[in-house]
């Protein structure tokens, strides 16, 4: 035991540098997993707590059509076991907002007729202000997703647009409203004064809507209640439903990503740190090989030789677990309140728990690390003394070591006909292939991961270019129409019609569509609950207007649909099915000519064109927007100042540009800092490990550099040789890392992204950003080995030949 103890100090002594570049890469490692692992642990914690807190609702129900009497659902609702339902809560919707002048786009209100508090379902959590049993007249509540993200505080005045005119109302406080204020939701409910209610918008033209929430005991079950309630109404539910995948979806959809990110990075940069760990010990036992013989023949057994390992790096990785889990706890906090910024209140700090789950990944960190040390520290059994003593090294690789020798020496292309510089670099090279391979795959690694993390935020931040392939359109200018009776849409089509600066235009409107139950066709299987489905409605062409699909077309008669992914995979249907649909009650039979993809709405969507309601001689009315494609999209700021200082009193002209910055320019900043964390933290491991085994193949060939000093060669060619030699096989590894880093890894991140209606993830090539990421990599590999070589620079040639 005394032996052992003796070595095990003797190697934390005399290997210093390595030791502590070793304890780093386990801190690393250890940083990464468990801040990934309380990421994704805290984010569905916390909007499970949020969601129990406020009581938050699993449906929400909004009847806009009249097509069912909202007094009897509430009270068919009510009488159920099981189910808590709000009140039937009145609204009005308007889109036109202003905060400090400033008129912020792409922002729909519910401007709701607050009940009396407290509400059942769904209760307001204050954040900031004074939450009484109603907002006070002039007054209004916001949700914290509007005040956050715009910089909205207590005491600012808003402004709203009706089309004839516009209000203003002041804020009194802001609240947690869970169904409608997730990030990045365009959405937001207004909680007003009921009497400011009455007066400002029901002299407004149109009806009130109504909303309602349901939650229930279990979830589960909620598919047996809808079944009862269609047949109580004799047919299904026509109006819109908000379910509870769609309310969470965009709480935890940044936190997902980010946590998948960090898992497998963290993953990947265990892996590196364990194949360093065994490398580093197989390279101390053909080091020490002589002595390792000396100690057994001596009388220390093979267990004792392998437990100075064990101890040794069951102390590093102590040293490096705790501070990594300290620092996780930081890290993970700042990630999580970053994300949740929603759920968070003045009053209450966002509670980031992980001691248990950190605790458990330190557990797995050290434990890996000993089994890695036991598999590895293994081959000291194998040392048999007299042939250590004698040849130190085994009998069988001294044969091979003299024949390669000799087999080098007869063959007809020798070093001699190469440049010194190259030689010395690629003789390095070959000599240690364990260290060219762990250097290889370093670099392709690295490469790879900062080529990924590039591309992906360069896709984000320039989701412009790939917009259709996200599910929007690919028009140049969107124009909202806020007051439909200021506006004639004959005038104004004429106007776009006249403006030779305006290529095409095309009407989009919004239904909602309902797909009933249908019975299964597999014994076993229960049937498909009926459905739910967003419907985009086109008065004008999809192509022109820059929709896509994945599969098939776009809608273009009156009898064609294009569902989204998920409807298509729920439903069991393809291009060239069937599939009914209730719009506005009638019933309709269509064929599925498409099949596309969208963020929006989790792909539980479809399309269809505005000829539908034309063959039940409907005038459809809800045509609102109108995208605008021009023929120089630079003009595109200048046509939309031109189209809302015309028709100022009735609509908002925005360019596409604007709109999707409002919703995309959010997920950009909470992705920069963990993915610049993680593209430095791949860097910096990568400078480490590379340091780490150009140091121990540069100790073992410290007699060779030695000679070559005293053959006249200067330190600084001999590093520069070593170093041309790494940087040259990592620019192999970064070029194969860019073919992983772009074609790869996003493979990986579509299986996340699938769940919200994302099959393909649009990624946009910027190559000269590509390769800057790759020549990181190469950077960092090209510090470790020159820094690793000051040694040489250091050392006498004597000092060196002797050793």
């Amino acid at each position: 035991m005394n032996a052992v103890w003796t070595l095990f100090r003797s190697n934390l002594r005399t290997k210093k540098v390595q030791n502590v570049l070793t304890t780093v890469l386990i801190l690393l490692s250890t940083l990464l997993l468990a801040t990934a692992m309380i990421v994704i642990s805290n984010t569905q914690n916390l909007f499970s707590d949020m969601h129990s807190q406020t009581n938050g609702s699993h449906q929400m129900l909004m009847l806009e059509n009249g097509l069912h009497d909202p007094k009897s659902v509430k009270q068919w609702w009510d009488v159920q076991q099981g189910v808590t339902a709000s009140e039937m809560i009145p609204y009005r919707n308007l889109s036109g907002i202003t905060h400090h002048g400033k008129e912020m786009n792409n922002i729909y209100m519910f401007m709701m007729d607050t009940p009396q508090l407290p509400i059942t379902v769904d209760k307001l959590i204050g954040a900031q202000g004074n939450v009484g049993s109603a907002p006070e007249a002039g007054t209004i509540w916001i949700p914290t997703s509007l005040s956050y993200s715009n910089g909205i505080a207590v005491g600012d005045t808003v402004g709203f647009k009706t089309g004839k005119s516009t209000f203003e109302l002041k804020v009194a406080a802001v609240v947690v409203d869970m169904p409608f204020g997730a990030p990045f939701t365009r959405n937001a409910r207004i909680w007003m004064n009921t009497q400011d209610y009455k007066e400002l918008l029901q002299p407004l033209q149109g009806k009130d809507k109504y909303m309602m929430g349901l939650r229930f005991d279990n979830y589960d079950t909620n598919t047996q209640y809808w079944e009862r309630f269609e047949q109580q109404l004799r047919t299904p539910y026509l109006e819109s439903k908000m379910e509870f995948e769609s309310i969470s979806s965009f709480y935890l959809i940044m936190n997902k990503v980010i946590g998948f990110v960090m898992i497998f990075l963290g993953a990947v940069m265990l892996l590196v740190a364990l194949f360093t760990i065994g490398f580093t010990i197989s390279d101390a036992i053909l080091a020490n090989y002589r002595t390792i013989g000396v100690l057994k023949s001596c009388g220390l057994s093979s267990f004792g030789i392998i437990g100075t390992y064990i101890a040794q790096y069951a102390f590093l990785s102590i040293i490096g677990i705790i501070p990594g889990l300290i620092s996780s706890q930081f890290l993970s906090k700042v990630i999580v309140e970053s994300s949740l910024s929603s759920l968070k209140t003045n009053r209450s700090e966002l509670s980031v728990q992980g001691d248990f789950t950190a605790i458990i990944v330190g557990v797995s960190v050290l434990a890996l690390v000993i089994l890695c040390v036991l598999f590895y520290a293994n081959k000291a059994r194998s040392v048999q003394p007299v042939q250590a003593i004698r040849y130190g090294m085994s009998e069988l690789d001294s044969n091979k070591s003299t024949r390669r020798l000799r087999w080098n020496g007869h063959h007809p292309v020798g070093f001699d006909r190469l440049p010194v510089t190259f030689v010395i670099g690629l003789r390095n090279l070959l000599k240690n292939v364990k260290g060219s391979i762990l250097t290889l795959l370093l670099t392709v690694i690295t490469s790879a991961v900062l080529v990924f993390g590039f591309v992906f935020l360069f896709s984000i931040h320039s989701i412009q270019q790939t917009a259709p392939s996200w599910g929007y359109d690919n028009s140049h200018i969107a124009v909202d129409v806020f007051n439909k009776a200021a506006l004639s849409h004959t005038h104004f089509e004429e106007d776009m019609l006249s403006d030779p600066r305006i290529k095409n235009f095309g009407w989009i409107g919004e239904a909602t569509g309902v797909i009933p139950s249908e019975p299964s066709e597999r014994p076993g299987i229960s049937d498909t609950p009926s459905m739910n489905v967003h419907l985009g409605v086109a008065d004008g062409s999809y192509d022109d207007l820059g929709y896509t699909t994945l599969k098939g077309n776009n809608p273009r008669l009156a009898n064609e649909i294009a569902i989204g992914v998920n409807v298509s995979k729920k439903l069991n249907k393809d291009v060239g099915d069937m599939i009914t649909v209730y719009i506005n009650g009638k019933k309709h039979s269509l064929l599925v000519t498409g099949i596309y993809q969208a963020i929006a709405n989790m792909s539980y969507s479809a399309r269809i064109t505005a000829d539908v309601f034309k063959e039940d001689h409907l005038d459809y009315s809800n045509a609102a927007i109108c995208l605008i494609n021009l023929h120089d999209s630079g003009l595109s700021d200048q046509v939309a100042k031109d189209i809302n200082r015309k028709y100022k009193e009735a609509l908002s002209a925005v360019t596409q540009k604007a709109l999707l910055d409002s919703v995309y320019k959010e997920a950009v900043d909470l992705l920069i800092m963990p993915m610049s964390i993680m593209g430095l933290l791949f860097i910096v491991v990568t400078c480490i490990i590379i340091y780490i085994t150009c140091r121990i193949t540069i100790r073992k060939e410290s007699k060779t550099y030695g000679i070559y000093k005293s053959l006249g060669l200067t330190s600084n060619r001999i590093r520069a040789s070593l170093t041309q030699g790494i940087v040259a096989l990592s620019v192999i590894g970064a070029l194969l890392g860019i073919g992983v880093g772009v074609y790869v890894l996003p493979m990986l991140l579509e299986n996340i992204l699938s769940y919200y209606g994302i099959l393909e993830v649009p990624l946009i090539m910027h190559w000269g950003g590509i390769m800057a990421a790759a020549f990181a990599s190469i950077v960092s590999t090209g510090i470790g080995s020159w820094l690793s070589s000051r040694v040489i620079a250091k050392t006498s040639p004597r000092i060196l030949v002797i050793e």
